[in-house]
Order: C-alpha cells, then sequence, then structure tokens
C-alpha cells in the first residue's frame, strides 16, 4: 500500500460551516488539534485553521529532560531520508520547573503532561477559499467530511461551578501580593484562580462550539490527547517564527466591552488606552520580552514595533503591544523556549521570583492553562498561543477546571482585580451555565 502523503486542493464555498464540519468528522480520533483564527486579520497572519490528526509519533514527557527530548524529536523528522512534518503540541507551565530551580506541588485535577508534541497522520488547512488535505486518502476524507450531518447533542446541567477562593480570601492574597511588591520582592505578579466542577460530564466539541460563538478569537484551539481536553478561546500569541525573525504580543489591559451602548463602549476603549495602571502593566512585560528575545536575538535587532496597541474581542478590549527581533544563526527551538517560557504576561517579573509567589500563593496547578499550544512547520517555522480564556476537562475523572488571573502592581485595587477576574471568566460560565441543547451547529 502506498503511504506516501500528498496534498489535495479541493474547493469550499461556506468556511464557517465547512469548519462545522472538520470538528465532527475529528471527534473520531484519539488524539488531534484544531487551531482557529476566526478570520482575525492580526497581523502577521499565516493559517486560518489548521486540523492535525491521528498520531505518526509522538512524545510525551514531564519537566526533567522534557526539553532535551523534544529537540531530538524536532531533529528526527529531517534526518536521513526522513522528510519532514509538523508537529503539534503544547508547552506546560510547568516545564518551568526544568527552566528554572522550581517545584510543584499542588493539585492538578485534569492530568495534562507537562509537555506533548505529535506529528500527524492528517493534516487539513482552511481558508475562505480551499480545504488543503494532507494525507495519502485525500479525496476520501474530503467526502467523509462534506457528508458529515449536523447532530444535536443531548441537553446537560453543569453542577456546581465553585472556586477556590472566595472574595475574601482573593483579596487578602492580593493585599500580600501588593506587600511583596512594596518590599522589592517583584515589580508585577500574574496571580490566578480556578473555577471547577467535579462528576461532570460534557460533550467538548460542542462546548466548543458554543464558546466559538461567545468568544471567537483569534488563537483558539480544540485540542485532545485521548481522555483529556483544552477547550481555548485564546486572543493571545505567545511566539510566532517566520523565516529568522521572532515576535510575540503580550496582552496586558483590559475594559469590559459594551455592546448595546457604542458610546460607552469606545469610551471604555481610549479609557483603557490612557489608563496608567494598565500601560504600567504592559510596558513592564514589554521590557521582560525584549529582555528575553535578546538572549536568542542578534544584537540590536529586538524592537518594539506597536506599543499599548487596542484590539477589541466580543467580552473586552484588550492592550496589546509587539515585539520582534532577528534570531542568531546557530538558535534551536527549545534555545527559544527556554529563553522566553512561560511567557512574561502570564509570570510577571522578575520572572523566577513570581513564578516561587504564583507556587506559595496560588492554590492549584496551572498545568497547560498559561501554557502554549501550536505548531512547528516542516520549515521550522512556528506559532504559539497563550492558553487562557479556557476550559480543561478530563472525560474520565469527570473533573472540569477553568482559570482565570490578572496583573497586580502595587497601585492595583484587590476589588477590582477580583471584577476583572470575574469578566475574563464570563464568556466560560456563560458556556457552562447553557442547559438547554447544545447543537452541533
Amino acid at each position: 500500500m502506498n503511504t506516501t502523503k500528498t496534498n489535495c486542493t479541493f474547493s469550499i464555498s461556506d468556511l464557517g460551516s465547512v469548519k462545522q464540519k472538520v470538528l465532527n468528522w475529528a471527534k473520531r480520533f484519539n488524539t488531534f488539534c484544531f487551531l482557529d483564527n476566526h478570520q482575525y486579520q492580526i497581523r502577521p497572519h499565516s493559517e486560518e485553521c489548521l486540523l492535525a490528526a491521528g498520531v505518526k509519533r509522538e512524545l510525551s514527557a514531564n519537566a526533567g529532560s522534557a526539553l532535551k527530548q523534544l529537540q531530538d524529536f524536532i531533529h528526527y523528522r529531517s534526518d536521513g531520508d526522513r522528510q519532514a512534518n509538523w508537529l503539534f503540541g503544547h508547552l506546560g507551565y510547568d516545564l518551568k520547573n526544568e527552566i528554572e530551580d522550581l517545584s510543584s506541588d499542588h493539585f492538578d485535577g485534569v492530568g495534562f503532561p507537562d509537555m506533548y508534541f505529535f506529528e500527524p497522520e492528517i493534516l487539513i488547512r482552511l481558508n475562505e477559499k480551499e480545504m488543503i488535505i494532507e494525507s495519502n486518502d485525500a479525496e476520501k476524507i474530503f467526502n467523509e467530511i462534506l457528508n458529515e450531518r449536523n447532530r444535536a447533542e443531548d441537553s446537560y446541567h453543569l453542577p456546581n461551578i465553585q472556586s477556590r477562593l472566595s472574595k475574601e480570601e482573593y483579596i487578602d492574597i492580593i493585599t500580600q501580593l501588593r506587600q511583596h511588591i512594596l518590599r522589592g520582592d517583584c515589580y508585577e505578579i500574574n496571580f490566578c484562580q480556578e473555577f471547577f466542577a467535579e462528576n461532570t460530564s460534557i460533550n467538548p466539541v460542542a462546548v466548543y462550539k458554543k464558546l466559538s460563538t461567545v468568544s471567537p478569537n483569534p488563537f483558539s484551539a480544540l485540542y485532545k490527547i485521548n481522555d483529556r481536553w483544552l477547550i481555548c478561546a485564546s486572543p493571545e500569541r505567545f511566539l510566532k517564527k517566520e523565516g529568522n525573525t521572532i515576535l510575540s504580543q503580550p496582552i496586558k489591559g483590559t475594559s469590559q466591552r459594551i455592546i448595546n451602548d457604542k458610546q460607552k463602549d469606545e469610551q471604555n476603549r481610549e479609557e483603557l488606552f490612557v489608563s496608567s495602571k494598565d500601560r504600567s502593566e504592559n510596558v513592564m512585560v514589554v521590557d521582560l520580552v525584549r529582555n528575553d528575545l535578546s538572549k536568542v536575538c542578534k544584537d540590536g535587532t529586538v524592537k518594539v514595533d506597536e506599543l499599548y496597541g487596542i484590539y477589541s474581542f466580543p467580552q473586552v478590549h484588550q492592550m496589546i503591544s509587539t515585539v520582534s527581533g532577528e534570531l542568531r544563526n546557530d538558535i534551536s527551538f527549545t534555545d527559544i523556549i527556554r529563553a522566553t517560557f512561560p511567557m512574561g504576561s502570564m509570570t510577571g517579573a522578575p520572572k523566577k521570583r513570581v513564578m516561587e509567589l504564583i507556587e506559595q500563593y496560588e492554590k492549584t496547578k496551572r498545568a497547560i492553562f498559561s501554557g502554549a499550544v501550536g505548531y512547528i512547520s516542516p520549515g521550522n517555522n512556528f506559532d504559539f498561543n497563550v492558553v487562557i480564556r479556557s476550559i480543561m476537562y478530563n472525560a474520565v475523572t469527570k473533573y472540569l477546571s477553568f482559570q482565570a488571573g490578572s496583573g497586580i502592581i502595587y497601585y492595583s485595587d484587590p476589588e477590582k482585580e477580583w471584577e476583572e477576574c470575574l469578566l475574563k471568566a464570563e464568556a466560560i460560565k456563560k458556556v457552562l451555565s447553557e442547559t438547554d441543547s447544545i447543537g452541533e451547529e
């Protein structure tokens, strides 16, 4: 049997409908990664939508020697006569324990490995006009996808979403963190809290579709490794490499959308742009990213392409900056990760000290949350998101988790930080509070 992959291109007329069918078709696989830009044009823009399905080979590892194993895994695909192929997967937050002298002992209810990558059996690329299938049976796959029927899903009720922290506990912790900043332990710290539900049964594909309807963000993902699911509506890019250029687009600064009042919505947008507190947070993380990129970039090439850019999403306005640089010639993928991970927008500064404080004050492991999901292309370009605005779910243990956080500086108001966390979690709560039937469309 011929196992050589071929690229076949098929014309499509309705991208939205085809994405739904692709998701329905993907459910048959134990492992897949679906990445969707939702037609946002946050530059640079390379791929509108990707599905990697089935496992040709894989690497799963926890912090210790994970990055060395990953570099060997990347190198192997282009060794000898092998044709370089796409790789998809994730970097979990606790890889920090390998990069720095740190540890994590908190509870983790979902159980993603610290790192996982796979070479897919099938790759599907979608844009507004075409579906490109890389497989040895592309035409059969295309016909299967087109023949997928829309199926209504059983209704469900999500019992008792709980928080690890009460409002009083949260405010007390923020007060303590402000004292750490006052003492000079750190300048800024990203503090997160977990919301969770136990003994819960959901349909992850249907929930992803609902979340994408409520909150269609440019770095969304539906990611499955056997019984573990990530349902992600991220607006944030961690790192993108294209040729010799690498860039990061950290988010710091959030204000609420008021869709039914254009004047108030624009006022919130303008207030975010001029907010000294949000600008302070944003410039701190920009400086941290500049420092991280300078470790792997040619001298003098790291620059801030955009500072304090305001971008509007369905629930919130966000302040996003862009930092880029030109990589040195001798830099590997894992060199870049060691220099930049975890991303500064999810830690604070200085990075090692705030990660120690995160471990001290947070109550659960972050695991895949505030890690990164993405791909490495055959040409060794890559694009990874920041895993935020996400639901994590274990279909065996029936444990569901999502987290929300904010950047804390000395001038942070604990009450307002609490409200910001609730705002960020609102899209997820809205999806999970649905008790009517959730369909496949």
